[in-house]
C-alpha cells in the first residue's frame, strides 16, 4: 500500500527514515572516526570523520565536526567540515554548514545558512523552500 493510501504522505526526507537509526543522542560526545550502515540520527556532538551508508538525520541542537559522507541527509543542526551526500540532502531552516556540500539533489530552507561551496552533481538546480511545520526530530 501507498504511503498516500496510508494517509501519510512521505515528502520530507526525515519522514524516510527506516528501521532502528544508529543514535548518538542529546547530551552525547563522540570523537572519532564513524562508520555507520543504516541510518543514523544524531543529536548530540561527534567530532571526527565519517561514513554514514544509509540516511543522516541531524537534529536542531546537533553538531558534527569533521568531513561526513551519507546516502541521503538531512539537516538540521550544525555541521563544520565537508558534506557529502550520494542522492537528496535536505538543509532544514535551523541548519548552519560551514564547509562545503557536495550532492545529487539539494533542498535548502529559507533561514538555513551554508558557508561554502555547494555542487549540485544531479541535473536540478538547488531547490529552495520555506519550512512551514516544526522541525522533526532527528
Amino acid at each position: 500500500m501507498s504511503d498516500a493510501a496510508q494517509g501519510t504522505p512521505k515528502r520530507r526526507l526525515f519522514d524516510q527514515r527506516a528501521g532502528a537509526p544508529t543514535l548518538v543522542g542529546s547530551g552525547t560526545r563522540f570523537e572519532g572516526r564513524i562508520q555507520v550502515r543504516g541510518p543514523m540520527s544524531l543529536g548530540g556532538t561527534i567530532v571526527g570523520d565519517g561514513l554514514v551508508e544509509g540516511l543522516l538525520a541531524i537534529a536542531q541542537d546537533a553538531h558534527w565536526q569533521g568531513n561526513v559522507r551519507a546516502q541521503a541527509a538531512a539537516v538540521a543542526g550544525r555541521v563544520t567540515g565537508d558534506l557529502v551526500v550520494d542522492t537528496k540532502l535536505e538543509i532544514g531552516r535551523t541548519a548552519v554548514i560551514r564547509g562545503s556540500v557536495r550532492a545529487n539533489v539539494i533542498a535548502i530552507a529559507d533561514g538555513a545558512v551554508v558557508e561554502g561551496e555547494i555542487a549540485v552533481t544531479g541535473s536540478q538546480p538547488v531547490i529552495h523552500f520555506a519550512e512551514k511545520r516544526a522541525p522533526a526530530d532527528g
